[in-house]
């Protein structure tokens, strides 16, 4: 059985109709249902070619009743993961980097993340024996939460810049788009 509520559709166009880069691709993906009674998730995926830069999944959660903890009715939480080489990967401050390539592009937005927390976690690998020559990259992976003030597209902007971000593309100024190769 399906609920409608409008408030919620309305939100979800405005994830539908956010502006993001063309790099990056989305699609929709089952939500968890037991954290609010309306959810959406989107799985996306950065690609230059064949090339996966990173990934990640944000996911709009709504209760119109409002959460205390969430100081709100409406909250993003998202997963982004990254390839970074390997002497990146073993950098103790790149948990650091990566919580303030977040912030960063909410500030690029223009918007306020109330409410906000979140995790960043980096991980590298070493081989040995007749591995010691294969040249393993690590991951830096993002997990953040936060409650939606003013326009949602732009949160859901903020988080493709940050996907971009950790994929290693350059941010675009303002009013410009990149043009994407030809295959």
């Amino acid at each position: 059985m399906k609920i409608e509520n409008s408030e919620f559709e309305q939100l979800v166009e405005e994830v539908r109709r956010a502006p993001l880069r063309p790099e990056i691709t989305t699609e929709e993906v089952p939500a968890p249902m037991r954290l609010a009674p309306f959810a959406l998730a989107i799985s996306a995926e950065v690609l230059e070619g064949e090339d996966d830069l990173s990934n990640g999944r944000l996911v709009l959660l709504f209760d119109p009743e409002g959460v205390d903890a969430w100081k709100g009715n409406t909250r993003l939480v998202t997963f982004t993961k990254a390839r970074v080489e390997a002497d990146l990967a073993s950098d103790p401050l790149l948990t650091q980097v990566g919580w303030s390539w977040l912030l960063d592009c909410f500030e690029q937005r223009g918007i306020k993340a109330t409410e906000l927390s979140g995790t960043v976690t980096r991980t590298s690998s070493e081989s040995y024996g007749e591995l010691d020559s294969h040249l393993l990259d690590g991951t830096i992976e993002i997990r953040a939460s936060w409650t939606v003030t003013g326009q949602l597209g732009l949160h859901v902007a903020a988080w493709g810049d940050l996907l971009c971000q950790a994929a290693g593309l350059q941010p675009l100024p303002t009013g410009m788009s990149r043009i994407k190769k030809a295959r």
